[in-house]
């Protein structure tokens, strides 16, 4: 038992270094083509991927058009906040847009409480706001007088907003679920985020140019796509299962320490020092969230998706 849980930790970790990699390469595509055609086109390949494994079971393709409808809510959400993500690049860091990203969890909360009714103990509050505190540092450096004023820049804001979109894509997801096979929902979120982002394209006048990204640019859509897309879903369904949903959504604190990880890796260069203070009070939350949720569900129950 112990050893499963090991592996389920492990990869989570391998998750959250995946999904760090993709505010690096979006970071990269996000000057090459508009928002929608590369969210189109991170959708399009996915569901190529995926498709014939649904399609080939017949239980499975049997629930693929009464998912649908609910399917298309929740990809609104899904792919406004890649389009955000996308946009916001043009004018912030990735490592901002990954402290961002660490509001979520408070996000969600906050909209799961208004809409949901659900209650929310006041230990995880308390670990929430810590962990948004780490986030603000890393967002600005650690000068007070811009945490004062809220002196966010232009690609901030946006992903503000885009943060807000996750959180409404979780709420929508607890909201929507009818025990579909997580297989079939996750192809009809990416089937609703190719019609929602083909809607924008025409409505915007914009074409998908696809035919603009070079050698570079198809890789790194590709580890969008294949790690940051399809892997995450898979590493992230197979460790809730073992952890249960508090302790592998806890990682999300990582992020802002996995990018400037990775970003030293990949050669984008070292990080402020100024940041690292908020990057270990991000760590901080991830370990305080993991002892709660371990004290709340008995480790010898992996199985079970209670908090």
């Amino acid at each position: 038992m112990k050893a499963e849980v090991a592996t389920a930790h492990a990869l989570v970790l391998l998750a959250t270094l995946l999904v760090a990699g993709s505010f690096i390469a979006s970071a990269r595509l996000a000057s090459v083509l508009n928002p929608y055609s590369l969210t189109l086109l991170r959708f399009v390949c996915s569901v190529i991927i995926l498709a014939p494994v649904v399609l080939m079971q017949p239980s499975l393709r049997a629930r693929i058009l009464p998912a649908m409808p609910r399917a298309l809510i929740i990809s609104f959400f899904f792919s406004a906040f890649f389009v955000c993500m996308f946009e916001a690049l043009k004018t912030t860091t990735a490592l901002n847009t990954a402290a961002i990203y660490t509001l979520v969890p408070l996000m969600t909360a906050i909209i799961s409480r208004l809409v949901l009714g659900e209650k929310l103990a006041q230990s995880r509050v308390w670990i929430y706001l810590l962990g948004a505190a780490g986030a603000c540092w890393v967002i600005f450096t650690g000068r007070q007088a811009d945490v004062l004023s809220l002196s966010l820049n232009t690609g901030d804001l946006i992903f503000f907003g885009g943060a807000v979109l996750m959180a409404c894509y979780a709420v929508s997801m607890k909201r929507l679920y009818r025990n579909d096979p997580m297989i079939v929902l996750v192809l009809g979120i990416l089937l609703g985020g190719c019609f929602w982002m083909t809607i924008a394209l025409l409505a915007t006048g914009n074409t998908p140019d696809w035919q603009l990204l070079d050698r570079q640019a198809a890789w790194q859509m590709a580890y969008l796509v294949v790690g940051a897309t399809i892997g995450t879903v898979y590493l992230f369904q197979r460790t809730i299962v073992v952890l249960g949903p508090s302790r592998v959504n806890a990682y999300i604190y990582l992020n802002p320490a996995s990018v400037a990880l990775l970003s030293i890796v990949v050669g984008d260069g070292p990080i402020p020092l100024m940041t690292l203070p908020g990057i270990a009070i991000a760590m901080l939350a991830t370990i305080l969230l993991q002892k709660r949720a371990q004290s709340a569900v008995p480790v010898s129950t992996p199985s079970r998706y209670t908090d």
